[in-house]
Protein backbone atom coordinates (compact mmCIF):
# COMPACT_ATOMS: atom_id res chain seq x y z
CA UNK A 1 0.00 0.00 0.00
CA UNK A 2 1.40 3.36 -1.07
CA UNK A 3 2.09 5.76 1.83
CA UNK A 4 0.62 9.27 1.78
CA UNK A 5 3.18 11.97 1.08
CA UNK A 6 3.53 15.73 1.40
CA UNK A 7 5.26 17.35 -1.57
CA UNK A 8 6.98 20.63 -0.70
CA UNK A 9 7.95 23.08 -3.44
CA UNK A 10 10.03 26.06 -2.28
CA UNK A 11 9.58 28.92 -4.73
CA UNK A 12 11.01 32.40 -5.15
CA UNK A 13 10.01 34.38 -8.25
CA UNK A 14 9.08 31.24 -10.22
CA UNK A 15 5.87 32.41 -11.91
CA UNK A 16 7.04 31.06 -15.26
CA UNK A 17 7.39 27.43 -14.17
CA UNK A 18 5.53 26.75 -10.92
CA UNK A 19 2.09 26.07 -12.47
CA UNK A 20 3.41 23.57 -15.03
CA UNK A 21 5.49 21.84 -12.34
CA UNK A 22 2.43 21.45 -10.12
CA UNK A 23 0.37 20.11 -13.03
CA UNK A 24 3.07 17.56 -13.85
CA UNK A 25 3.24 16.39 -10.24
CA UNK A 26 -0.55 16.07 -10.02
CA UNK A 27 -0.66 13.96 -13.19
CA UNK A 28 2.06 11.63 -11.91
CA UNK A 29 0.36 11.23 -8.53
CA UNK A 30 -2.99 10.43 -10.15
CA UNK A 31 -1.52 7.88 -12.53
CA UNK A 32 0.18 6.02 -9.66
CA UNK A 33 -2.62 6.37 -7.13
CA UNK A 34 -0.44 8.05 -4.50
CA UNK A 35 -2.29 10.05 -1.85
CA UNK A 36 -0.59 13.41 -1.53
CA UNK A 37 -0.74 17.08 -0.79
CA UNK A 38 1.24 19.73 -2.64
CA UNK A 39 2.56 22.63 -0.60
CA UNK A 40 4.16 25.59 -2.34
CA UNK A 41 6.13 27.81 0.02
CA UNK A 42 6.35 31.23 -1.60
CA UNK A 43 9.50 32.67 -0.07
CA UNK A 44 8.73 36.38 -0.43
CA UNK A 45 8.33 36.40 -4.21
CA UNK A 46 7.86 39.75 -5.93
CA UNK A 47 5.95 38.29 -8.89
CA UNK A 48 2.75 36.25 -9.21
CA UNK A 49 4.24 32.92 -8.04
CA UNK A 50 1.70 32.52 -5.23
CA UNK A 51 -1.28 33.27 -7.50
CA UNK A 52 -0.09 30.84 -10.19
CA UNK A 53 0.44 28.09 -7.61
CA UNK A 54 -2.99 28.65 -6.05
CA UNK A 55 -4.70 28.53 -9.45
CA UNK A 56 -2.88 25.27 -10.21
CA UNK A 57 -4.43 23.65 -7.14
CA UNK A 58 -1.59 23.70 -4.62
CA UNK A 59 -1.75 24.74 -1.00
CA UNK A 60 0.30 27.93 -0.78
CA UNK A 61 2.17 29.24 2.25
CA UNK A 62 3.28 32.79 1.54
CA UNK A 63 6.14 34.30 3.56
CA UNK A 64 6.27 38.11 3.80
CA UNK A 65 9.96 38.30 2.90
CA UNK A 66 12.70 36.13 1.46
CA UNK A 67 14.34 33.98 4.14
CA UNK A 68 16.10 31.38 2.04
CA UNK A 69 15.64 27.97 0.44
CA UNK A 70 16.19 26.00 3.65
CA UNK A 71 13.84 28.22 5.63
CA UNK A 72 11.09 27.64 3.07
CA UNK A 73 11.53 23.86 3.31
CA UNK A 74 11.40 23.99 7.11
CA UNK A 75 8.16 25.98 6.92
CA UNK A 76 6.68 23.37 4.60
CA UNK A 77 7.78 20.46 6.80
CA UNK A 78 6.14 21.99 9.87
CA UNK A 79 2.91 22.58 7.97
CA UNK A 80 2.78 19.17 6.25
CA UNK A 81 -0.02 16.72 7.07
CA UNK A 82 1.95 13.55 6.32
CA UNK A 83 5.11 12.06 7.81
CA UNK A 84 6.81 11.29 4.51
CA UNK A 85 8.10 14.44 2.82
CA UNK A 86 9.15 15.00 -0.79
CA UNK A 87 10.96 18.18 -1.80
CA UNK A 88 11.29 19.29 -5.41
CA UNK A 89 12.19 22.60 -7.05
CA UNK A 90 9.67 24.77 -8.87
CA UNK A 91 11.89 25.58 -11.86
CA UNK A 92 11.28 22.39 -13.87
CA UNK A 93 14.80 21.01 -13.52
CA UNK A 94 13.82 17.86 -11.62
CA UNK A 95 11.56 15.17 -13.19
CA UNK A 96 8.30 14.64 -11.23
CA UNK A 97 7.84 11.21 -12.85
CA UNK A 98 10.65 9.88 -10.62
CA UNK A 99 8.78 10.61 -7.39
CA UNK A 100 6.98 7.19 -7.38
CA UNK A 101 10.37 5.46 -7.55
CA UNK A 102 11.52 7.45 -4.52
CA UNK A 103 8.31 6.58 -2.67
CA UNK A 104 8.93 2.90 -3.30
CA UNK A 105 12.49 3.03 -1.99
CA UNK A 106 11.69 5.08 1.14
CA UNK A 107 9.90 2.08 2.64
CA UNK A 108 13.30 0.58 3.53
CA UNK A 109 15.29 3.79 3.97
CA UNK A 110 15.36 7.01 5.95
CA UNK A 111 16.05 9.25 2.96
CA UNK A 112 16.16 8.68 -0.79
CA UNK A 113 18.04 11.20 -2.91
CA UNK A 114 17.45 11.75 -6.60
CA UNK A 115 21.08 11.67 -7.74
CA UNK A 116 21.72 13.68 -10.90
CA UNK A 117 23.61 10.89 -12.65
CA UNK A 118 21.15 10.08 -15.46
CA UNK A 119 21.61 10.36 -19.22
CA UNK A 120 20.40 13.96 -19.47
CA UNK A 121 22.12 16.08 -16.81
CA UNK A 122 22.41 19.83 -17.50
CA UNK A 123 24.62 21.16 -14.71
CA UNK A 124 26.44 24.32 -15.89
CA UNK A 125 30.14 23.68 -16.50
CA UNK A 126 31.10 26.70 -14.39
CA UNK A 127 29.66 24.95 -11.32
CA UNK A 128 31.22 21.53 -11.87
CA UNK A 129 34.72 22.22 -10.44
CA UNK A 130 33.24 23.63 -7.23
CA UNK A 131 30.77 20.74 -7.04
CA UNK A 132 33.63 18.26 -7.48
CA UNK A 133 35.75 19.83 -4.71
CA UNK A 134 32.79 20.02 -2.38
CA UNK A 135 32.02 16.37 -3.07
CA UNK A 136 35.56 15.30 -2.14
CA UNK A 137 35.32 17.13 1.18
CA UNK A 138 31.86 15.71 1.91
CA UNK A 139 32.98 12.17 1.06
CA UNK A 140 35.83 12.56 3.55
CA UNK A 141 33.52 13.78 6.30
CA UNK A 142 30.85 11.11 5.73
CA UNK A 143 33.32 8.28 5.15
CA UNK A 144 31.50 7.06 2.04
CA UNK A 145 30.85 7.97 -1.57
CA UNK A 146 28.03 10.48 -2.08
CA UNK A 147 26.81 10.47 -5.72
CA UNK A 148 24.95 13.77 -5.32
CA UNK A 149 25.38 15.89 -2.21
CA UNK A 150 22.86 18.67 -2.75
CA UNK A 151 20.16 17.34 -5.04
CA UNK A 152 16.87 19.24 -4.70
CA UNK A 153 14.71 16.15 -5.33
CA UNK A 154 14.56 13.81 -2.37
CA UNK A 155 12.16 12.05 0.00
CA UNK A 156 12.67 11.57 3.72
CA UNK A 157 11.02 10.77 7.02
CA UNK A 158 9.94 13.89 8.85
CA UNK A 159 11.02 12.71 12.32
CA UNK A 160 14.53 11.89 11.07
CA UNK A 161 15.04 15.40 9.65
CA UNK A 162 13.25 17.54 12.25
CA UNK A 163 15.69 16.49 14.98
CA UNK A 164 18.39 18.44 13.09
CA UNK A 165 16.40 21.67 12.60
CA UNK A 166 18.72 23.64 14.89
CA UNK A 167 21.76 22.91 12.68
CA UNK A 168 20.11 22.79 9.25
CA UNK A 169 20.88 25.81 7.10
CA UNK A 170 18.17 28.28 6.10
CA UNK A 171 19.92 28.87 2.77
CA UNK A 172 20.78 26.76 -0.29
CA UNK A 173 22.99 24.43 1.74
CA UNK A 174 19.97 22.85 3.49
CA UNK A 175 20.21 19.74 1.32
CA UNK A 176 23.98 19.46 1.85
CA UNK A 177 23.55 19.70 5.60
CA UNK A 178 20.74 17.18 5.92
CA UNK A 179 22.64 14.64 3.78
CA UNK A 180 25.76 14.85 5.94
CA UNK A 181 23.77 14.83 9.18
CA UNK A 182 21.91 11.61 8.36
CA UNK A 183 25.02 9.88 7.03
CA UNK A 184 27.08 10.89 10.07
CA UNK A 185 24.50 9.36 12.40
CA UNK A 186 24.34 6.19 10.28
CA UNK A 187 20.82 6.56 8.94
CA UNK A 188 20.20 4.77 5.66
CA UNK A 189 20.46 7.13 2.71
CA UNK A 190 20.01 5.59 -0.74
CA UNK A 191 20.32 7.15 -4.19
CA UNK A 192 18.16 6.90 -7.27
CA UNK A 193 19.55 8.13 -10.64
CA UNK A 194 17.57 10.93 -12.28
CA UNK A 195 17.94 13.40 -15.12
CA UNK A 196 18.40 17.12 -14.55
CA UNK A 197 16.89 19.49 -17.11
CA UNK A 198 17.54 23.11 -17.98
CA UNK A 199 15.75 25.42 -15.61
CA UNK A 200 12.98 27.85 -16.50
CA UNK A 201 13.99 31.37 -15.48
CA UNK A 202 17.15 32.66 -13.81
CA UNK A 203 19.19 30.69 -11.28
CA UNK A 204 19.39 32.03 -7.71
CA UNK A 205 22.77 30.41 -6.97
CA UNK A 206 25.89 32.60 -7.23
CA UNK A 207 29.65 31.81 -6.82
CA UNK A 208 29.61 33.10 -3.24
CA UNK A 209 27.43 30.19 -2.18
CA UNK A 210 30.37 27.80 -2.70
CA UNK A 211 32.20 29.32 0.29
CA UNK A 212 29.03 28.95 2.36
CA UNK A 213 28.84 25.27 1.35
CA UNK A 214 32.47 24.61 2.35
CA UNK A 215 32.08 26.35 5.72
CA UNK A 216 28.91 24.39 6.37
CA UNK A 217 30.52 21.04 5.53
CA UNK A 218 33.33 21.81 7.98
CA UNK A 219 30.81 22.83 10.62
CA UNK A 220 28.90 19.57 10.15
CA UNK A 221 32.17 17.69 10.52
CA UNK A 222 32.76 19.44 13.85
CA UNK A 223 29.24 18.58 15.01
CA UNK A 224 29.25 14.91 14.01
CA UNK A 225 32.71 13.60 13.01
CA UNK A 226 35.43 15.96 14.32
CA UNK A 227 38.23 13.38 14.10
CA UNK A 228 37.78 13.12 10.34
CA UNK A 229 38.90 16.74 10.10
CA UNK A 230 41.45 16.96 12.94
CA UNK A 231 43.30 13.70 12.27
CA UNK A 232 44.32 14.46 8.64
CA UNK A 233 45.49 17.96 9.62
CA UNK A 234 47.45 16.59 12.56
CA UNK A 235 48.97 13.90 10.35
CA UNK A 236 50.14 16.44 7.74
CA UNK A 237 51.70 18.70 10.39
CA UNK A 238 53.43 15.78 12.08
CA UNK A 239 54.71 14.39 8.78
CA UNK A 240 56.16 17.76 7.79
CA UNK A 241 57.74 18.03 11.22
CA UNK A 242 59.35 14.60 10.90
CA UNK A 243 60.75 15.40 7.45
CA UNK A 244 62.11 18.73 8.70
CA UNK A 245 63.68 17.07 11.75
CA UNK A 246 65.37 14.43 9.56
CA UNK A 247 66.68 17.16 7.28
CA UNK A 248 68.00 19.14 10.26
CA UNK A 249 69.81 16.13 11.75
CA UNK A 250 71.30 15.20 8.36
CA UNK A 251 72.50 18.78 7.89
CA UNK A 252 74.24 18.82 11.28
CA UNK A 253 75.85 15.42 10.75
CA UNK A 254 77.06 16.31 7.26
CA UNK A 255 78.87 19.40 8.59
CA UNK A 256 80.44 17.65 11.57
CA UNK A 257 83.98 16.35 10.81
CA UNK A 258 84.12 13.99 13.79
CA UNK A 259 80.99 12.27 15.10
CA UNK A 260 81.24 11.50 18.82
CA UNK A 261 79.21 11.94 22.01
CA UNK A 262 79.77 15.70 21.99
CA UNK A 263 77.47 16.06 19.01
CA UNK A 264 74.47 15.62 21.30
CA UNK A 265 75.39 18.77 23.22
CA UNK A 266 74.56 21.03 20.25
CA UNK A 267 71.06 21.76 18.86
CA UNK A 268 70.16 19.37 16.05
CA UNK A 269 66.51 20.28 15.34
CA UNK A 270 65.27 23.67 14.18
CA UNK A 271 62.48 25.61 15.83
CA UNK A 272 60.24 25.04 12.80
CA UNK A 273 60.56 21.24 13.10
CA UNK A 274 59.70 21.28 16.81
CA UNK A 275 56.81 23.67 16.15
CA UNK A 276 55.32 21.43 13.44
CA UNK A 277 55.56 18.34 15.66
CA UNK A 278 53.96 20.08 18.62
CA UNK A 279 51.25 21.57 16.40
CA UNK A 280 50.37 18.14 15.06
CA UNK A 281 50.17 16.75 18.59
CA UNK A 282 48.01 19.63 19.82
CA UNK A 283 45.59 19.36 16.88
CA UNK A 284 45.23 15.61 17.48
CA UNK A 285 44.54 16.14 21.19
CA UNK A 286 41.98 18.87 20.46
CA UNK A 287 40.22 16.56 18.01
CA UNK A 288 40.13 13.74 20.55
CA UNK A 289 38.70 16.05 23.22
CA UNK A 290 36.07 17.37 20.78
CA UNK A 291 35.08 13.85 19.80
CA UNK A 292 34.88 12.74 23.44
CA UNK A 293 32.75 15.73 24.45
CA UNK A 294 30.46 15.17 21.46
CA UNK A 295 29.95 11.50 22.31
CA UNK A 296 29.30 12.30 25.95
CA UNK A 297 26.73 14.97 25.14
CA UNK A 298 25.03 12.67 22.63
CA UNK A 299 24.72 9.89 25.21
CA UNK A 300 23.31 12.10 27.92
CA UNK A 301 20.94 14.51 26.20
CA UNK A 302 20.02 13.48 22.69
CA UNK A 303 17.08 11.26 21.77
CA UNK A 304 17.54 10.15 18.19
CA UNK A 305 14.64 9.26 15.95
CA UNK A 306 14.57 5.59 15.09
CA UNK A 307 15.77 4.42 11.69
CA UNK A 308 13.12 3.08 9.32
CA UNK A 309 15.59 1.06 7.25
CA UNK A 310 15.15 -2.20 9.18
CA UNK A 311 11.99 -4.10 8.26
CA UNK A 312 10.46 -6.42 10.86
CA UNK A 313 9.44 -9.94 9.85
CA UNK A 314 7.53 -12.06 12.35
CA UNK A 315 5.36 -15.16 12.17
CA UNK A 316 1.81 -14.74 13.52
CA UNK A 317 1.47 -15.95 17.08
CA UNK A 318 -0.75 -18.92 17.80
CA UNK A 319 -2.34 -19.61 21.15
CA UNK A 320 -0.95 -22.80 22.75
CA UNK A 321 -2.94 -25.30 24.74
CA UNK A 322 -1.21 -24.10 27.90
CA UNK A 323 -2.37 -20.54 27.22
CA UNK A 324 -5.94 -21.77 26.68
CA UNK A 325 -5.90 -23.67 29.97
CA UNK A 326 -4.62 -20.59 31.75
CA UNK A 327 -7.40 -18.45 30.29
CA UNK A 328 -9.99 -21.07 31.34
CA UNK A 329 -8.54 -21.12 34.82
CA UNK A 330 -8.67 -17.33 35.04
CA UNK A 331 -12.29 -17.27 33.86
CA UNK A 332 -13.28 -19.87 36.47
CA UNK A 333 -11.62 -17.77 39.22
Amino acid sequence: MQPAISIIIPAYDEEGAVASQIASIQEVMRSHGIRNEIIVVDDGSEDSTADKATEAGARVLRKPENRGYGSAIKTGILAAEHDIIVIIDADGTYPPDQIPHLVKKIQTADMVVGARTGNDVNIPWVRRPAKWLLGILANRVSGQLIPDLNSGLRIFRRDCVMQYFSVLSNKFSFTTTVTLALLADEYRVVYHPINYYRRVGRSKINPGHFIDFVVLVLRMAMLFQPLRIFVPIAFVCSLLGIFKAIFDVWTVLSHTPVIDVSIFSQPMMSVSAVLLLLTGLHILLIGMVADGVLRRISQGQRHMARSHAAVSYELPRQASGHDSDSESHKSRI
